[in-house]
């Protein structure tokens, strides 16, 4: 009986029901939509390294751990000292370029020695590099964009040659000849790391320790890549856990006062119902009961909703940009389901309350 009385009163009024669905739906899809991306950017770029090939890196000290926000402090002359060591057999200097329009790390190398780096760039389309002034990108950018060879593109604000289209995965989506990008970010003779390869991964530890006993180099930071990627979290990110708290912080108080003004309102305009309820003999809890279980249905309709609105967003969003990441987690999926419940008792809880403490007398008296 109860469950009908509430489902009759919210489709009473479905223009409040649905405004306070599409909040709660809203919040949900919000909180959803925005992990996708700031995790998506995360594990892109864990990908991304994976696939260079590299057994170590090497950088600078003071450099940091973060993908083109060290520029070039590392003398390309190091290349020689890393390789005079026993077991290293590639040393492949990169320069590493944020690039903000659009949002991505351009890769500066040299060619003859990033692609001793396995997996070899294999072409799609084009060649290596003929000249300073030509890009290699890779397929996701080329189809999203509709690029072929011998077209033009802007890089760093600077229009290059495609010369060829190689698959993603072996670091960046577009690189550069190494000295080339030097130019451009006025890094002559310098890189931002060296990709190291070992002739056996087992001796990592043994190249490690060699590295660091080298004059000049004791400081140097010198990372497995399975370190390096260990660190790629959202703890060792500046600001991520920040702006998702903010995120939902915002989300959460968007849903609580949507909540709010809606029961709020909706128990002003049915003060006679409630004091006829409690003229029966209607318990406090009874009428609490009533309420929250009206908010508790809009809630879980509204989440269903940012559920697959978000589902929906995203599957278009990587239609739209296949190099975009984006990231899908069941347990986040429960998190924003329950950030939204507890929102919405929080917005119900007053009104059912103040629907509560109705006097009998005075609620049938109210016009």
């Amino acid at each position: 009986m109860m469950n009908k009385m509430v489902v009759a009163n919210l489709a009473h009024r479905p223009t409040r029901s649905l405004i306070t669905m599409s909040a709660v739906a809203l919040e949900v899809a919000m909180i959803l939509l925005v992990v996708a991306v700031f995790y998506g950017y995360l594990t892109g770029s864990r990908e991304s390294q994976m696939g260079v090939g590299a057994d170590l890196l090497v950088q600078p000290p003071g450099s940091s751990a973060l993908v083109g926000m060290s520029g070039a402090p590392i003398s390309v002359k190091v290349g020689k000292v890393l390789l005079g060591i026993p077991h290293v057999s590639v040393a492949a200097p990169v320069i590493w370029a944020f690039s903000q329009k659009p949002l991505e790390i351009v890769y500066g190398i040299d060619l003859a020695t990033y692609d001793q780096l396995p997996p070899k760039f294999v072409y799609l389309s084009g060649g290596p590099f003929q000249g300073p002034n030509e890009v290699i990108v890779d397929d996701f950018f080329a189809s999203m964009n509709r690029m072929k060879v011998g077209e033009s593109i802007q890089v760093l604000g600077n229009s290059f040659r495609i010369c060829g289209i190689v698959p993603h995965g072996k670091g960046g989506r577009k690189f550069l000849p190494l000295t080339t990008m030097q130019e451009l970010t006025g890094a002559e003779g310098r890189a931002s790391v060296f990709y190291v390869k070992l002739d056996n991964p087992a001796n990592i530890e043994v190249v490690t320790q060699a590295i660091k006993e080298k004059q000049g180099m004791e400081q140097y930071a010198v990372r497995s890549m399975s370190e390096y990627l260990s660190m790629m979290t959202p703890d060792n990110l500046p600001g991520f856990n920040v702006a998702i708290e903010i995120v939902i912080g915002i989300a959460i108080i968007v849903g609580f006062l949507v909540i709010f003004q809606s029961m709020y309102t909706a128990v002003m305009e049915r003060t006679r119902e409630i004091g006829i309820l409690k003229s029966l003999g209607a318990s406090k809890l009874y009428i609490v009961n009533v309420v929250l279980r009206e908010t508790l249905l809009l809630a879980g309709v509204g989440i269903v909703a940012g559920i697959i609105i978000s589902l929906v967003v995203r599957h278009a969003i990587i239609e739209v940009r296949p190099v975009q990441r984006l990231y899908w987690s069941n347990l986040w999926v429960l998190r924003a389901t329950m950030i939204a419940i507890l929102g919405a008792i929080a917005g119900a809880l007053y009104p059912a309350f103040k629907a509560a403490r109705r006097d009998p007398i005075e609620a049938l008296a109210y016009e």
